[in-house]
């Protein structure tokens, strides 16, 4: 083990490794007790120390069993090593409980999508709730995900949100640096009440102030779920449309008002920029102008 990883959790440290390849594949070694730290098993949560021996069995990739499926998806930039694509709303992004067909990755298989620890998820780098639409990176390769994944890690991948939420913030730009997890009382949920809270950091910048609303643009620097829905409101800015954490039903929308609009990032393969944008969808500029009136 390096000495720059000490004091690290185990499971973060597998999941970087290029043989494990992601947290996800790092649990399921632990679990399954194929990790020995200065040779006993030790918990996901462990703490590594200076010089810990760690030996571990190198996951095997498993085929993806997924059938590609003609979904129609909008791929805003590509090229050989990996691809942009403009998620609509409605879509989950990958197969899980409930969700056995019809996802974003069952239309991506056609665009030799490829790369990563769990062969349900291929190329899949980031994520994007259902109800929340715009670009997402997609890897083609093994080591293409591999240098995504550390884009990711040392937050060179931006990420920017177009979001409306009701009310106005106390300042044009704002920062956020809460955790959040799992709710103590309420599963469904996430929230800053958690017995397993993780790091989340948001960024707020005033795009446009309106007689009931607030246009925002909302940078990630961690990607936690919901994270954007339960920042805004745990600083009362609930997100317009929301039926979870904001306002269902707001400006008659049918989901929430949040869309990613943009990526920026340093290539992979090379480090020439790339930037990607994506305009609003007519259902929340529909729900924009009728804030604006």
């Amino acid at each position: 083990m390096p000495p720059e990883a000490a004091g690290e959790r185990l499971d973060r440290f597998l999941g970087a490794l290029d043989d494990v390849g992601s947290r996800a594949a790092a649990e399921r070694l632990l679990d399954a007790g194929k990790v020995l730290v200065d040779g006993a098993k030790r918990p996901k949560s462990h703490r590594l120390t200076a010089g810990e021996p760690i030996e571990f069995e190198a996951p095997e990739r498993e085929p993806s069993a997924l059938e590609p499926e003609d979904l129609d998806l909008r791929v805003a930039w590509e090229d050989e090593h990996l691809l942009v694509v403009d998620k609509p709303a409605g879509v989950v992004v990958h197969p899980s409980a409930g969700h056995g067909t019809g996802t974003l990755v069952h239309g991506l298989l056609a665009h030799d999508v490829a790369g990563g620890g769990d062969a349900g998820r291929p190329g899949i780098v980031h994520r994007l709730d259902r109800d929340t639409s715009g670009l997402l990176v997609v890897a083609r390769s093994e080591e293409a995900h591999r240098r995504l994944q550390r884009l990711l890690r040392s937050r060179k991948l931006v990420r920017e949100y177009l979001g409306l939420v009701r009310g106005r913030p106390r300042s044009r730009e704002g920062r956020i640096e809460a955790p959040i997890g799992r709710d103590r009382h309420d599963a469904t949920r996430i929230s800053l009440d958690s017995a397993t809270p993780r790091d989340a950091i948001t960024n707020l910048d005033s795009i446009e102030l309106l007689r009931a609303h607030s246009l925002l643009r909302v940078g990630l620097e961690t990607g936690r779920t919901h994270q954007i829905r339960v920042h805004l409101a745990a600083i009362d800015l609930p997100v317009s449309g929301d039926p979870l954490y904001g306002i269902e039903g707001d400006l008659g929308l049918r989901r929430q008002f949040l869309h990613a609009a943009r990526l920026a990032f340093p290539h992979p393969f090379g480090d020439e920029p790339v930037e990607v944008e994506s305009a609003l969808p007519a259902d929340l500029a529909e729900a924009l102008d009728r804030a604006r009136a």
